[in-house]
């Protein structure tokens, strides 16, 4: 068999009888900022995660970034406040509080989930403190008891990096008594770039809140901070999401709970049939409901050299991430901390195809392949 690790053609292909009408209603429409498709594609996005407010936005990052900056208009941030976030997260988690001039506070992840290690919050803690924001990785749900009672305990806001996690379900209510990933904090931030769960056919992202003047911020921050016409509030950015992508996942959301479902299927099935001694599965709690984003697996040993196995039987795979942020050149002496974990982590993970297209027949040679590889 030939498996890549991820086919976008065949991913997409169930949806163009809905995508190719959507853009071409969207090109005879004449509009082509703003308009019905952005608030439409936000009113579902919004009843989905159970928010009272979304924001359509030019990508995951941005959205991040004006979470924060959103913040900072409203008086709740200042330069220079702290934000406890994940030490093993894709950069960009980082990119957006730097961006927005504050500082991150990386704390380690649990080696079970790999999420963030939420024992490890309190002691980050300063009276600079302003925000935990915890990242969905890999679609694992990171919400716990520990990580709610310290965000009460310190007054602390809680912002999601919802960027891989569309979809899933928590165990434990968040603080609007949502279970879904993307409304258990203050605020979230999703991408929608097309290798996502719920993939744009391009950038776009969104934020989602219950808190008014949060979203009111949001959307003039993200429009050169306008609440108007030539009325800018802000000094804002041009962040607004492109009518065509609005359209697209609109066509796309439907088909979103399915598509997550039969990740779920695949998983098991990796689940069930991978017994390779030098490959550590990482399995979600049954309490909790993970989109599987990514089915990421440790190796132990020669990395390369399993994965070249893999790809010589046909099977192609990826890894996030291979460095983490705080060893990356741009952030080099910005972190003088130790952080084994995340660079153990690094060192050894693996993720497998698991795109909803795939037949049990395909996972199970995945899964064949990779127990041959000792």
């Amino acid at each position: 068999m030939n498996i890549p690790f991820l086919d976008l053609g065949r991913l997409n292909a169930p949806y163009m009888d809905e995508i190719k009408p959507a853009l071409l209603r969207v090109a005879s429409s004449g509009r082509y900022i703003g308009g019905e498709e952005v608030a439409g594609f936000e009113s579902r996005l919004a009843g989905y995660t159970g928010r009272r407010y979304a924001i359509g936005v030019s990508n995951g990052l941005d959205a991040l970034r004006l979470i924060l900056e959103g913040y900072k208009c409203l008086g709740l941030m200042a330069d220079n406040d702290e934000v406890i976030v994940p030490a093993n997260t894709y950069i960009a988690t980082i990119l957006a509080i730097e961006t927005a001039g504050l500082r991150p506070v990386l704390v380690e992840p649990s080696p079970v989930t790999l999420n963030i290690d939420s024992g490890r919050i309190e002691a980050a803690i300063t009276p600079r403190t302003r925000a935990i924001m915890t990242v969905h990785l890999y679609g694992r749900v990171a919400w716990d008891t520990t990580m709610s009672a310290i965000a009460d305990k310190y007054g602390l806001l809680v912002i999601e990096d919802n960027a891989q996690a569309i979809g899933s379900v928590s165990q434990l209510p968040g603080r609007s008594g949502s279970l879904m990933a993307g409304g258990l904090g203050d605020a979230a931030a999703f991408s929608f770039y097309p290798t996502k769960n719920l993939g744009a056919l391009g950038d776009a992202g969104a934020v989602a809140t219950d808190d008014e003047d949060l979203a009111r911020a949001v959307r003039a921050l993200a429009n050169y901070g306008s609440d108007r016409r030539y009325h800018n509030i802000y000094r804002g950015y041009n962040c607004r999401l492109d009518p065509m992508q609005a359209a697209v996942l609109s066509a796309k959301l439907p088909g979103l709970d399915r598509n997550n479902s039969r990740r779920r299927e695949i998983a098991a099935i990796y689940d069930s049939t991978i017994t390779n001694p030098i490959v550590r599965l990482h399995r979600v709690d049954p309490q909790s409901l993970t989109n599987y984003h990514q089915y990421v697996i440790s190796v132990e040993g020669d990395r390369e050299a399993f994965r070249s196995r893999l790809a010589e039987a046909g099977v192609a795979t990826d890894i996030h991430y291979a460095v983490p942020p705080h060893l990356q050149p741009c952030y080099k002496d910005k972190f003088p901390g130790e952080y084994p974990l995340t660079e153990k982590i690094a060192r050894e993970v693996v993720s497998l195809p698991i795109a909803p297209y795939l037949t049990d027949d395909e996972a199970g040679y995945v899964a064949s392949v990779i127990n041959t590889c000792l």
